[in-house]
């Protein structure tokens, strides 16, 4: 799956993972297995593969830039990625055998990981 196509379907699931009971939240996520993304801007030729999903006030932003105010941030494998957004990896059991990785707030990236679990 090419990058820029990962990030439009995390737009297309954002109204599932929006909640109004959900503190504001900004996480980074570090797709580690891309090199040479389809998406031309600075944060991409210095960081392949960043971006980073916001929820404030109930509803989600997906870019594709490394956000300066984040809670944290995930790397991770894209089909990793793609498995743990589709059900298929728990993100506990992902960090447990290092197939996650979390640089902050663990219990932010929990948190996340329970929206993208309730989107379903």
């Amino acid at each position: 799956m090419k990058f820029s196509e990962l990030l439009e379907m995390l737009r297309k699931m954002a109204s599932g993972m929006t909640s109004a009971n959900t503190e504001d939240l900004a996480i980074n996520f570090r797709m580690t297995d891309v090199s040479a993304p389809d998406i031309d801007n600075d944060d991409q030729k210095r960081e392949p593969g960043i971006f980073y999903i916001s929820i404030k006030n109930g509803s989600a932003e997906i870019m594709p830039y490394r956000y300066n105010d984040t809670d944290c941030t995930i790397s991770m494998k894209q089909d990793n990625f793609i498995k743990l957004i589709n059900g298929k990896l728990d993100a506990v059991a992902a960090f447990t055998f290092g197939k996650l990785k979390v640089d902050g707030s663990i219990d932010l990236a929990l948190k996340f990981a329970n929206i993208i679990k309730n989107a379903k």
